[in-house]
């Protein structure tokens, strides 16, 4: 609707909405986050934790609504089929910027339990969201270089027990756990110093993602793994604010997890390592291949999606299309 603004008109319009449904959303996460702080027993935490996620829920909805009034963003997604609002999942994706958190929330609200991050220590002292991943129980981890942790090995069962700490809280109810298994946003700098084998992306890592599988492994339903394609270009999170990214294409796979990557020791057991690794790799080299295709296709200016699947994309409607879930929306109108 104000997508006629001027860009630095939209971007101030973005921020405002956002702050305020932040603002709003936060200061009832906070008095029942109060509530289960100073009552830390397991019946109150049963019953405030699903309103806790209630509230989060909302909030994502609300940044949807700001998104659909301020961007003429063009959806391009398939694989949301079958999804369901009351299973366990564990989620990853390819990371390339902070919008990718955006994008995500708004294609899963309400399809899928809300997603619970694994985030930077350094994190939590974000001014109110910080606070707001706190009090839903986002783990937050340490990471260390490869060096540290050969001079400190035992600060490798730090973020051992900090993961099997938030996996038993996640135990309680219908949760999604997502991971960006590449452990940090890429940047051609990042890959080149990598030498990664993949054009655009960084090599995966195994372990928060294999502790996860460990300590929940047997309520997970499946692994769903989220190709996320800017064609212009992955944008920074100013620009997604001004309303310049024209299109996103997201792709979603869901995959069974083998048995032996929830019962098996991943920190002990080398020969699991190296097979949850080596599924990893068999997953990246499909991710990245699909991104080299819709690249490819977005240069030669061939369209993504099936024809006559055009919808308008609301948060948490079905949006689902009749050619295996496809969707090609446009948020706002001209």
């Amino acid at each position: 609707m104000l997508s006629f603004l001027p860009p630095i008109a939209r971007a101030a319009v973005a921020i405002l909405l956002l702050v305020v449904n932040t603002l709003f959303w936060c200061a009832l996460l906070f008095a029942l986050a109060l509530v289960k702080l100073l009552l830390p027993f397991a019946g109150v935490r049963t019953a405030i934790d699903p309103l806790l996620n209630g509230i989060a829920t909302r909030w994502i909805a609300g940044n949807s609504a700001w998104m659909r009034l301020t961007q003429r963003t063009v959806w391009d997604v398939a694989g949301l089929e079958g999804l369901e609002y009351r299973g366990w999942y564990m989620v990853s994706a390819n990371h390339q910027t902070w919008v990718d958190i955006f994008v995500l929330q708004h294609l899963l609200n309400r399809r899928i339990p809300l997603l619970k991050f694994f985030l930077k220590h350094e994190l939590i002292y974000v001014p109110v969201m910080g606070l707001a991943w706190w009090a839903l129980d986002f783990p937050f981890m340490r990471r260390h270089s490869d060096r540290y942790l050969r001079k400190h090995p035992e600060k490798r069962l730090q973020d051992l027990e900090t993961t099997r700490r938030a996996c038993a809280k996640f135990a309680r109810l219908p949760t999604s756990v997502m991971n960006f298994v590449e452990g940090t946003r890429f940047t051609a700098a990042k890959h080149a110093a990598q030498r990664s084998p993949y054009r655009h992306l960084l090599k995966p890592k195994a372990g928060a993602l294999a502790l996860s599988l460990n300590a929940l492994g047997d309520r997970f339903d499946s692994m769903l793994d989220a190709t996320i394609v800017y064609p212009e270009g992955a944008p920074s999170f100013w620009q997604f604010l001004r309303g310049d990214v024209r299109r996103v294409v997201v792709r979603i796979d869901r995959h069974p997890i083998p048995r032996e990557f929830c019962t098996g020791d991943f920190m002990s057991d080398s020969k699991l390592r190296k097979r949850v690794q080596a599924w990893l790799h068999e997953l990246w080299q499909r991710k990245d291949a699909r991104i080299d295709a819709v690249l490819s296709r977005s240069e030669t200016g061939g369209a993504s999606a099936a024809p006559g699947t055009t919808a308008d994309f609301r948060a948490g409607a079905d949006a689902r299309s009749d050619a295996g879930g496809t969707v090609d929306a446009r948020d706002g109108v001209s």
